[in-house]
C-alpha cells in the first residue's frame, strides 16, 4: 500500500516491493538459481549447474562428510555521478546461493572433476569409489 513518506522511511519502498521482488523456492533461493541437471553416465554422475552472471572466482565447491556443497557469491557496486559530482544513481548488489548433494562418504576430493564455462558448472564423479582391498590372509600349514 502506498503511504506518504511521513509514515515510513522511504515512500518508494512499498511501490517497488511488488515490482522488484523475485519468486523464491521453499529453500529461500531465488527461483531459477542453481538449476541443476543430474546425468547418469553409467559409471559416473554428471552435475550441470546453471550459474548465469557468476564468475569462476565467485564459486567454491567443498566436499565434507559425504556432501558436495556448491557456494556462489557475487558482489557488485554501480555508481554514476552527475556533472557537479552529485549522485544520480548508486546501487549495490550482493547475491549468494548454495546447494548441497549427498555423494557418499567414500568419495575423495581428487575423484571429482570440475569445470566452469559460460555460466555452467560441470561436475563429474564416479558412482562407486573403489575401496582399497585388504590383502587376504595366507595361512601357513603347521605339520
Amino acid at each position: 500500500m502506498l503511504m506518504p513518506s511521513i509514515f515510513q522511511d522511504n515512500f518508494f519502498d512499498d511501490m517497488f516491493d511488488s515490482f522488484l521482488s523475485l519468486p523464491t523456492t521453499k529453500s529461500g533461493n531465488f527461483a531459477g538459481m542453481m538449476q541443476t541437471d543430474v546425468k547418469d553416465n553409467g559409471n559416473s554422475y554428471e552435475l550441470e549447474i546453471a550459474l548465469p552472471g557468476y564468475k569462476k572466482e565467485d564459486l567454491r565447491a567443498e566436499l565434507k562428510d559425504g556432501y558436495l556443497t556448491i557456494n556462489a557469491e557475487h558482489a557488485e557496486d554501480k555508481e554514476e555521478k552527475g556533472k557537479n559530482g552529485k549522485y544520480i544513481r548508486k546501487e549495490r548488489y550482493t547475491g549468494h546461493c548454495s546447494r548441497s548433494f549427498y555423494v557418499g562418504e567414500d568419495l575423495k576430493q581428487e575423484d571429482i572433476k570440475a569445470k566452469f564455462e559460460n555460466g555452467l558448472l560441470l561436475l563429474e564423479f564416479p558412482k562407486e569409489v573403489k575401496k582399497p582391498e585388504l590383502p587376504e590372509k595366507q595361512l601357513i600349514s603347521i605339520a
